[in-house]
């Protein structure tokens, strides 16, 4: 048994019986598709619930008061778009350019009877969505991420990025760029993990 299991997700992040539920039939079917798509990284199985849903989760106290549309780039396996989603943000959109990827995404969904619309393409081929708060992990450097992100946020929503030790560097390679608002918050997660906050986004 994993040494942070779904009991000890339910503690420390209060979630209702229901919500663990569905997030254990994620969970459920993550393990059954992992051995034809590698859905996530073979090593972190044995830890799902604390490498992958308390990771996600972590985000939900973070999220703007009323944040009701949530884009979630590179979304993957479905972190943290998906765990989002379970837990409440009322319209999510997941932006995934690998079809299989969206194929488990779309059984996950219906599974875990989540609001979520899937986009199979490009992050740059979506358009038209008026975002309170986009995500991403593991995904591309701050650059990338915020260039990404601001047709979707504009200048007045949020973006929240899980990062690693190199957080510092990328932040420096984003200043001839963009001017922005960061709020650094640790990672509940990874010891050497950071949660970046950006608002008031604009180009220089």
């Amino acid at each position: 048994m994993s040494a942070f299991d779904a009991d000890a997700f339910r503690k420390e992040t209060g979630v209702s019986r229901e919500t663990l539920d569905r997030l254990d039939a994620f969970d459920g079917l993550l393990r059954k598709w992992q051995p034809r798509i590698n859905l996530v990284g073979p090593s972190t199985l044995a830890e799902t619930w604390r490498r992958h849903f308390l990771d996600s989760a972590q985000l939900h106290p973070l999220l703007p008061e009323g944040t009701r549309v949530l884009v979630d780039l590179g979304s993957g396996a479905g972190f943290p778009g998906l765990v989002l989603a379970i837990l409440g943000v009322p319209e999510v959109h997941l932006i995934e350019s690998d079809a299989r990827k969206c194929a488990f995404l779309r059984e996950a969904a219906r599974l875990c009877a989540a609001p979520v619309t899937i986009h199979n393409k490009r992050i740059e081929a979506v358009s038209g969505i008026a975002a309170d708060v986009v995500t991403a992990r593991a995904l591309a450097p701050v650059a990338d991420l915020l260039a990404w992100a601001h047709p979707f946020i504009g200048g007045r929503g949020k973006a929240l990025f899980l990062k690693g030790a190199a957080l510092d560097d990328e932040l420096t390679a984003t200043t001839q760029y963009w001017t922005m608002r960061a709020e650094r918050f640790d990672s509940r997660t990874d010891p050497t993990g950071t949660i970046l906050r950006v608002s008031e986004l604009d180009r220089v």
